[in-house]
């Protein structure tokens, strides 16, 4: 069985890395790279294009297939998620390899070998995530809510169908530590929603989605689509911000746990019964989560009655560049200055490509919520403003802004998380380096090198 420490096991992704990798003529050493998973890999390799008229085949690939997958199964066998590497391969074939991590304390980076966002406060999670829904006292259910027309249209649509007894909802209502709503216990009672009661007949299936007006899940599926349900990494999760305008019918949140998630659209969004609704929402209204937002839901129906009857909501979503200015990108595309995104509510500020002189960060020192700070590398004229901003939760810096922070012992201990951003195919090891004089700032556990010495035979 591979192991992930015999360097037998990295052999095959070495010697691919090593075809593809750029060459001087005569040059004494190769250094290659990567980031390898067990769910996904990221390597440097230019891949073949398939004969014109042809698509792409598995077998066109098969030899990178094989050789990650070698490395997977080893990091399964290990319990290891995700393992960076770097090798210097000496003319001779003479290898060293460094394993990067993992640490529990480092996020997988994203298409790269370098670390992700380091979490320095164990356990915690930006502040969208922590954000609870505000309460409107004067909520109540829609109007259209009508539980007799409700359970009567169910059972003309489903006269086969099995209900859930009242034991089965108890049940439900224990395990979700909240009580269904009324018109959610009524479509259970029309039908549990099990495919075992289908007896494999997937056209019943379709009639039941038709009935209902989405894929209905089954009492044990049922869950709270609280924040911890919509699952972000630090460096993505960081950038985002939740705004609920005056008007807003649904809270503009990452989860709720008045969100009561009992279905999808078929396309992996999910339906929920909304009991936290916004200042002109009702209470048990259907919302829907996007498979591709992090945040925020959408109104569908003004009840769960509405969503049966077909009577969905025309409500269109509030576009984005109408709410409050809480995240602002400088750039040469976007603001041109940092006085322009300066405002007291700004929460998030990512400053990015830029070709013209450095900014200072004296417009946004003082301002009460900020907490996230972006930096590309260079677009700072003195790093050492940072110190300035007390409420930091999330810094993102080049590791030679990162260099002056350090030295100046001016890193922020107002930070939950942090992040290296590196631009182009850079060695990881000194990455790693300033990566590990962070952490232990706050005594987190460090990103391990494990050495391991092969050799591939002298480079053609």
């Amino acid at each position: 069985m591979a192991s992930i420490l015999d360097f037998a096991t990295w052999e095959p992704v070495l010697r691919l890395l090593l075809a593809d990798a750029p060459r001087r003529h005569a040059a004494r050493s190769v250094r290659v790279t990567g980031r390898i998973g067990r769910s996904s890999w990221s390597l440097a390799l230019n891949r073949r294009m398939p004969p014109p008229g042809r698509a792409a085949q598995v077998e066109d690939e098969q030899e990178e297939f094989d050789a990650v997958g070698l490395v997977r199964s080893a990091l399964a066998d290990a319990g290891v998620d995700d393992v960076s590497f770097t090798a210097e391969i000496q003319s001779t074939g003479e290898t060293v390899l460094r394993l990067l991590g993992p640490s529990p304390a480092v996020e997988p980076g994203i298409g790269n070998p370098h670390p992700g966002a380091l979490v320095l406060v164990d356990g915690s999670r930006p502040e969208p995530w922590r954000r609870m829904p505000e309460p409107v006292p004067g909520a109540v259910p829609a109007p259209s809510a009508d539980l007799e027309l409700l359970e009567r249209t169910l059972r003309r649509r489903l006269p086969d169908a099995i209900g859930a007894t009242e034991e089965e909802l108890a049940a439900a209502e224990a395990r979700l530590g909240i009580a269904l709503p009324d018109e959610l216990k009524v479509l259970y009672r029309v039908t549990r929603a099990r495919w075992e009661d289908l007896g494999d007949d997937h056209e019943a299936a379709e009639r039941a989605c038709a009935a209902v007006g989405g894929e209905l899940f089954d009492l044990d599926s049922v869950y709270v689509a609280d924040a911890s349900s919509r699952h972000c990494h630090w460096k993505f999760g960081a950038m985002e911000a939740v705004v609920t305008p005056p008007d807003a019918r649904v809270q503009g949140l990452v989860g709720s746990p008045g969100w009561i998630a009992f279905g999808d659209n078929g396309g992996g969004d999910r339906l929920a019964v909304d009991l936290t609704p916004g200042p002109l929402g009702h209470k048990g209204q259907v919302i829907m989560l996007s498979h591709e937002e992090s945040s925020g839901a959408a109104l569908v129906a003004d009840s769960l009655t509405d969503l049966v009857l077909d009577r969905r909501s025309t409500e269109r979503r509030r576009p984005r560049g109408r709410r409050p200015p809480v995240v602002a990108r400088v750039n040469i595309a976007s603001l041109k200055s940092i006085e322009a995104a300066a405002h007291p509510g700004l929460e998030v500020l990512s400053i990015g490509v830029w070709d013209g002189e450095p900014f200072g960060l004296a417009p946004v020192i003082g301002l009460p919520r900020l907490r996230t700070l972006t930096a590309y590398p260079g677009t700072l004229a003195d790093p050492l403003e940072i110190r300035r901003l007390a409420g930091l939760e999330f810094l993102e810096l080049g590791p030679d802004e990162w260099r002056v922070l350090l030295d100046a012992g001016a890193v922020p201990r107002s930070l939950s998380a942090a992040a290296i951003v590196v631009h182009g195919e850079k060695d990881p090891l000194p990455v790693v380096a300033v990566a590990n004089e962070i952490l232990a700032l706050w005594d987190r556990p460090q990103i391990v090198q494990t050495v391991l010495q092969g050799d591939l035979g002298p480079l053609a």
